[in-house]
This record gives C-alpha cells, structure tokens and sequence, in this order.
C-alpha cells in the first residue's frame, strides 16, 4: 500500500527533529549541519505524504458515510472534491521519493569545444554558449569565462566558464555531449546545409574534501600567453599547465595575466575534471546508475541536432522535436529542452525505484 511506503520518511524526518533539540547534538558542528540539511530535503516530501495520510483516511470516511441518511449527500460532494485530489498527490509525492543526486546543487564548469566542422563549429560554440548565457540571465546565475580560445574565422575552439547559481547542475547536467548544427554559413555562396558539431561537457565543481589531489600527483608547466595565430600576449611565463600523472588529465589556464591566478583557475578546473572522471567510471560500472541517465552521459554521445532552414531542434534521447529553434538560441527559451529532459529523468527514476 503508497501509505506504507511513507512512514519510513515521515518517522525519519521525525527523528531528525529531536536530534536537532538534543544537547548533544548542539555541540557537535557538522552532525548539526548535515541532520539540518536531510531535514530540509525531506520536509517537502513529509509535508505531501501528510496530506496525502489525510486525505487517504478522509476519502475512506467519506465512503463509510455514503450510506448515511442524513450525511451522504454532504460526503458525496466531499468526495467529488478529495478523490481527484490523491492522484496528484501520489505522483508528486514519488518525484520526491526519487534519491537526489548529491551533485544537484552544485556549480559547474561548463566547457565548450568546436568539433566536426572548422570555423563553423567554432563559430556554433559561441552560439551555443550565448544560449547558455542569455538562459542563466533569465534564472538568475552567474558565468564567469575562465578560459577561451578564438576561432580563426570568429567564435570560439574552446570556452570554459564557471556557472553558479541555485540548482545548475540538477537543470544543465543532461546538456553533455555532441550538439550538432546543420546550417548554410555565412561564407556558402551555393546555399548549401553544411553539418557541424561541438562538444559539451557540464562538471559539477568539487571541493578539497571530495577530490584530494596530492602534491606529488600534479606536474606544473609554465610557458608564454599566445593569442589567435600564435602571436605573443605577455612577455613572461603566465600561463599554466597542470597535469594530473595518475589519470593523465590536464588543465591549461592563459587568461590571466598573473601566473598565480591561471594556476588557481587549472586547479579548480583540473579538480572538476578529475571528479568527472571518477563518476564516469561509477557510472560505468553500475547499471543501475546508467538508467537513471537520459541517454548514456558520455561526451562522445550525438545528443542534439540544430537544424536552422527548419528551425528545427531535435534531442535524440527523448524523440523531442521543437520547431522553436529561433526561441531556444536568441531568447535563451532553454526550458522548453530541459523541463521535457527533466520530466523524462523523473519518469525513468520513478520506474527504476519501482514506485
């Protein structure tokens, strides 16, 4: 029966509150913390779950009354009332049953890479994150570019920047993969669709605590800024290389003029990458996992088209097609692709926890 399946949450959530007005509790920092945070997230669903307790006994009452005299009319149209009311409650209810993911909270590092296709992929990176741009303007977060590399004919090889905000990456984490473009460029004199792809790879930030990289693990390398074509953009050795022996990943930083601060910005993104990497493999060894994912999570996964002439956008996980292409990339209208990606997840979870 649903209603068994609540009490475990309700009795939790019951016990985390007279943790938190026990003495010893209060003594203790991070216990405190981290039984405050499990009580913020399971408030929503034990709020629901009493309402749906509620409702569940009073629609039963109602029921018993219907073969009252005097008050069956009046739990009749009680019923009218309270019955459509469970469905809802019940399906609201599993989304909050869903296990979180624990990343969902946290800030990203959102990279960039042209792909398949020259200048025009590198000139779709800067349209794509324009996308990415307008949409954290409409939601309130904020970018911060931490590295760019410019495209020979315009736009970008490669953007890296920082999203923060309340919830990046639980809404941008199904964004990872192949975005592919098919447009006729600006430089096609015969009018044709030319196909191009980028690469998007969303990480979510990491602290010290979660990804630990020793001294001895990371190799640093200096050397001189080069802006577009290679010309020199400072005379010393600002830039920074830093790579992570173990795993082999790397971070290169330029932007900065001050070697200290590129090697701060690599570290972060070094870190990002190294976690990816770490949850990648997590991913691929339990399958579970994997059917909690839209799609397969990798890079190396084609997982949108941009038709342009058919302002057209197609999200091949899902079978979602949008004729709101114009919307989507100049209005930053990114909700109508991540609330479908997001529902979709829900569903797929719900189903995986058999509820």
């Amino acid at each position: 029966m649903f209603k068994e399946k609540l009490q475990p949450f309700i009795d939790r959530y019951n016990e985390i509150n007279r943790l938190l007005s026990s003495p010893d509790i209060a003594s203790n920092i991070k216990r405190m913390t981290d039984l405050g945070k499990e009580q913020a997230k399971l408030s929503k669903l034990v709020e629901k779950a009493n309402l749906y307790i509620e409702t569940a006994d009073a629609i039963v009452e109602n029921r018993e009354l219907l073969k009252d005299e005097e008050l069956g009319e009046l739990a009749k149209e009680e019923l009218v009332e309270l019955e459509p009311l469970l469905p809802q409650l019940e399906e609201d209810i599993k989304v909050l049953m869903i296990p979180s993911d624990p990343n969902d909270d946290k800030n990203i590092i959102l990279e960039l890479r042209a792909g398949a296709g020259g200048d025009e992929a590198s000139l779709f990176v800067a349209d794509v994150f324009k996308m990415y741009l307008r949409y954290a303007e409409l939601v309130g977060w904020r970018v911060e570019i931490i590295s760019s590399s410019d495209g020979t004919a315009g736009g970008y090889k490669e953007m890296v920047a920082q999203v923060s905000g309340e919830g990046v990456y639980s809404q941008l984490k199904f964004e990872a993969g192949i975005h592919r473009v098919q447009r006729v460029p600006d430089t096609e004199t015969q009018g044709r669709v030319h196909t191009s792809a980028i690469t998007v790879a969303v990480i979510p930030e990491v602290d010290d605590v979660e990804v630990d990289l020793k001294p001895n693990d990371i190799k640093m390398d200096v050397y001189r800024s080069s802006g577009c074509g290679g010309q020199s953009v400072n005379t010393t050795d600002s830039a920074v290389r830093l790579t992570h022996i173990p795993t082999g990943i790397v971070a290169a930083i330029q932007d900065e003029k001050s070697q200290h601060k590129n090697k701060a910005k690599a570290m972060k993104v070094l870190k990002a990458r190294v976690y990816e990497a770490q949850l990648q493999e997590q991913l691929d060894e339990t399958s579970a996992q994997r059917k909690l994912q839209v799609g397969t999570g990798s890079r190396s996964e084609k997982i949108r088209t941009y038709n342009y002439p058919q302002n057209r956008l197609t999200d091949h996980r899902i079978d979602l097609t949008l004729y709101s292409l114009d919307r989507i990339m100049n209005d930053g209208n990114l909700k109508l692709v991540l609330e479908p990606l997001n529902a979709h997840a829900q569903a797929e979870a719900i189903k995986e926890a058999g509820l």
